[in-house]
C-alpha cells in the first residue's frame, strides 16, 4: 500500500564516508527544475517556474531531502535556488554545488564567488570539482597553485565543508583521482545498465569516500519514459523503482540523485524507499529477467564476451567509440531502449569530453571496414562488429544533439 506523503517518515540516511555527514539516501538534484540552460537575469525568471521549484523544495523538506545539489553551469538553477531558499528553510539542509576545473585558478575562484552570489549562501557544506573527465582536469585541480589550493583556502576560512569531484571519466582516471587522497567523496555513474565503475566503487569503500550516484533515472536509461519492453521486464516494479533499489541495496552507495522537474516526479523514488528493506524480494528476480531477455535476443556467447579486446576510441579510425556503441546496440536490441540509445548515439562527437569519441556515422564515409577491422583484430567478434555498427546507425543515426551545458 502506498503511503500518503503526510504519513511518511523522513528519508533514511547513511554516513557519507569520511565526511561523517548523515546523507539522505535520495538527494535533490537541481539539473531539471530550472527555467533555462542560460544563466538568465532574475527579471527573466517566470513566477510559474519559480513557484514550481519552490513547491519541489517544500515537498522535499517535508520528506527529508536534506541534501540539495546543483552546479555553476546548470543554467538558472543556482540563481533560482538562491531566490527560493529563504522561502523554503531547512535547518538540516546540506547545500552543494559543482564548479569545473580551470587552468587558471583565478578563473576558478571567480566562478566559486559567483556560485556563492547566485546561491545567496554564506557557506557550502559540499563542493565538487565538476567534470574531472580528462587527465588535464585532474592536473588543473591538484597542481601547485591549482584549483584545489583555492578550495583549501576557502575551507580554512570556514566557507566550504568537504570537497569531492564529479566525473564521466574512464574508471582508471577515477581511481587515480581517488588515490590522490585529496577528496572526501565522489559523484560517479553506476546503475543497472552501466556497472563499469565497480572497481571505483570498491576503492571508495576502502578509502572511506562518500559515494553519490549521478542521474540514475535519466543517464541510467531515460527511466522516466521507459520502453514498454522495459516496463514488462521490470514488473511488478516501475523501472525507476527497480533501478533505485538496485543502487541502494548496495551499501557502498550512500545516496542517489533525484532530478525532479515537478513535485510529482519524487513519488516513484519514494515508493522505492518504502520497499528498500525488501530489495532482495525484487531486485535479483528482475535482474534475472532482464539478463535472460538479453541472452535470448543477443545470444549468450555475445552477451558474455562482446567487450573483449575492443580498442579505445582514441585508437580507432574516425575516433569511433566502439565500446559505447556496442553497449548501446545491446540496450536497443535487448530492452528496446530507443529514446535513450538515440540520445546517447547523437551526443557522441557532440558532447565534448563528457561524451567522447564519435558515433558510427563516419563508417563507410571516411572510415572503411578494412581499417576498422585492423584495430578489432583481437576481438572475437571482429567480423561481425562493422555490420552491428551499421545496424545501430540505421535505427538511431541521423540526428545531432548538443550537450546543454558545455564547459
Amino acid at each position: 500500500m502506498r503511503k500518503n506523503p503526510s504519513q511518511r517518515a523522513q528519508l533514511p540516511t547513511r554516513r557519507f564516508g569520511r565526511t561523517g555527514l548523515q546523507m539522505p539516501v535520495l538527494s535533490m538534484g537541481g539539473m531539471r527544475f530550472q527555467q533555462s540552460w542560460n544563466d538568465v537575469n532574475e527579471s527573466q525568471i517566470s513566477s510559474e517556474s519559480q513557484e514550481n521549484l519552490e513547491h519541489i523544495l517544500r515537498k522535499g523538506v517535508h520528506l527529508g531531502f536534506n541534501h540539495l545539489e546543483t552546479a555553476r553551469h546548470y543554467g538558472s538553477s543556482e540563481r533560482q535556488i538562491g531566490l527560493a531558499l529563504k522561502n523554503c528553510p531547512n535547518p538540516k539542509r546540506l547545500l552543494q554545488t559543482k564548479i569545473p576545473p580551470h587552468e587558471d585558478a583565478n578563473v576558478f575562484e571567480a566562478e566559486l564567488e559567483l556560485s556563492f552570489k547566485r546561491l545567496r549562501c554564506e557557506r557550502l557544506d559540499l563542493l565538487a570539482i565538476h567534470g574531472i573527465n580528462l587527465p588535464i582536469h585532474l592536473e588543473q585541480t591538484l597542481c601547485a597553485g591549482g584549483c584545489l589550493e583555492v578550495v583549501r583556502r576557502w575551507q580554512k576560512n570556514g566557507l566550504i565543508g568537504h570537497v569531492g569531484f564529479s566525473t564521466h571519466a574512464p574508471t582508471e582516471l577515477i581511481i587515480h583521482a581517488m588515490q590522490s587522497n585529496q577528496f572526501d567523496y565522489v559523484n560517479l555513474h553506476w546503475y543497472f545498465i552501466n556497472q563499469q565503475n565497480e572497481s571505483a566503487l570498491e576503492l571508495a569503500k576502502k578509502l572511506d569516500l562518500g559515494v553519490f550516484i549521478i542521474s540514475p533515472t535519466d543517464k541510467g536509461g531515460h527511466l522516466h519514459s521507459p520502453s514498454s519492453k522495459l516496463l514488462d521486464l521490470c514488473a511488478p516494479l516501475h523501472p525507476i523503482i527497480f533501478n533505485d533499489l538496485f543502487c541502494l541495496s548496495d551499501k557502498r552507495v550512500h545516496t542517489i540523485s533525484v532530478g525532479p522537474s515537478n513535485p510529482q516526479a519524487l513519488d516513484l523514488h519514494l515508493q522505492a524507499i518504502d520497499l528498500l528493506s525488501r530489495s532482495n524480494e525484487f531486485v535479483p528476480a528482475i535482474e534475472r529477467k532482464l539478463n535472460d531477455q538479453a541472452i535470448a535476443v543477443l545470444g549468450e556467447s555475445w552477451f558474455t564476451s562482446w567487450w573483449i579486446s575492443l580498442p579505445r576510441w582514441q585508437e580507432t579510425p574516425g575516433q569511433i567509440n566502439i565500446p559505447v556503441l556496442l553497449w548501446l546496440y545491446n540496450l536497443l536490441e535487448a530492452w528496446e531502449m530507443e529514446s535513450y540509445v538515440k540520445a546517447r548515439y547523437s551526443l557522441l562527437g557532440n558532447g565534448g569530453h563528457w561524451f567522447p569519441g564519435a558515433n558510427a556515422d563516419c563508417l563507410d564515409n571516411g572510415v572503411n571496414e578494412e581499417d576498422l577491422k585492423k584495430v578489432l583484430s583481437h576481438s572475437p567478434w571482429s567480423d561481425q562488429i562493422p555490420d552491428l555498427l551499421r545496424k545501430l546507425r540505421s535505427r538511431v543515426g541521423g540526428g545531432t544533439i548538443q550537450r546543454l551545458a558545455n564547459f
